[in-house]
């Protein structure tokens, strides 16, 4: 059987110090891989997603950003995208102009989307901040409070109430959430994802994955969307992610859904979000948001990385049978 040795760097994302963050996997030099060797490689490092970069297949982009989760590709995610741009500004793919600044541009299955990268004076990568390549797409949840907190095995009055204009609902951009609002961070924290409750209500819908979100001080209420700070947890057992520790692609879909609440009709507005204190992997996403004319125009996810390790693994080329 042959085998050629690819070479892989592994980071954390969205933490500026090791074990923090969500772990992720990038294959830099991943030309010659095909999808069945890409998904092999991914259940074998057991991460939520890891990242293959490959030439581009358009002007617009500077490389191919292929992106698998343990059970498939995925279309777009926010913390390989942005671990990604770190890790090739890390190996000297690119480097920061006079302001200390690049953008690359990725290809991803939901269009080029481009991540600035900023460096210390050093020229070493400090964080990288991704736009979001769609403003979001919305949807009902076809499914009740009573069976959301099922799934979260919460009690009902968990869920934000109706008064507080904070709703669940299906949101994209470019990846589904179920958007679960909570009374406050203590709901969040105790969360007891029910799977079965999941499989009965939730897993064979447009929006699978449940994002659960609270300011992360005081209670939800109508003014909640103008706190700075937010709580959120995300299950995606769909995806083969028991608990992300951080969730990039979820926190644009959180721009987009706070921007629709915040009573500021036009300009920029910023929030952090904590995520992964409960599994021992704490994370903090800055969100940034413009509005135009009382509409989200764009959505931008930014948060920094450490290295973690590198090496090689030995890959077989020949077809392989993954049933």
């Amino acid at each position: 059987m042959e085998r050629k040795p690819f070479s892989y760097v592994t980071v954390d994302v969205f933490t500026d110090r090791p074990f923090g963050g969500n772990p992720l996997a990038v294959f830099p030099e991943a030309d010659g891989l095909g999808d069945r060797q890409m998904l092999q490689i991914a259940r074998e490092m057991n991460l939520s997603e890891t990242a293959f970069v490959q030439l581009p297949c358009t002007p617009r982009g500077d490389y191919r950003l292929r992106i698998f989760t343990p059970t498939g590709e995925i279309p777009f995610a926010g913390h390989p995208t942005v671990g990604t741009a770190w890790v090739l500004a890390n190996i000297g793919k690119f480097h920061g102009g006079a302001d200390r600044r690049a953008t690359v541009f990725f290809e991803e299955g939901v269009g080029p989307v481009p991540v600035q990268v900023r460096f210390n004076r050093q020229g070493q990568p400090i964080d990288g901040e991704l736009a979001a390549a769609q403003l979001p797409e919305v949807q009902p949840l076809p499914v009740d409070l009573a069976a959301l907190a099922a799934i979260l095995g919460l009690p009902e009055g968990a869920i934000a109430p109706s008064d507080s204009g904070f709703e669940p609902l299906g949101v994209s951009c470019g990846l589904p959430f179920a958007i679960a609002p909570l009374v406050d961070a203590e709901a969040i924290a105790n969360i007891q994802f029910n799977r079965a409750a999941w499989e009965q209500h939730l897993a064979n819908t447009w929006a699978p994955s449940v994002y659960a979100i609270a300011p992360a001080e005081g209670s939800i209420d109508a003014q909640a969307a103008e706190r700075d700070r937010w709580r959120v947890r995300m299950f995606a057992p769909a995806l083969g992610i028991a608990e992300d520790p951080a969730t990039g692609s979820a926190a644009t879909v959180l721009g987009g859904y706070l921007g629709d609440r915040h009573p500021q009709t036009d300009g920029p507005i910023q929030w952090i979000v904590e995520q992964g204190q409960e599994i021992h992997r704490p994370s903090e996403l800055h969100v940034a948001i413009d509005k135009t004319a009382g509409q989200v125009s764009a959505i931008h996810v930014r948060g920094a990385a450490v290295l973690i390790g590198e090496g090689t693994m030995h890959i077989p080329m020949d077809d392989l049978d993954l049933t």
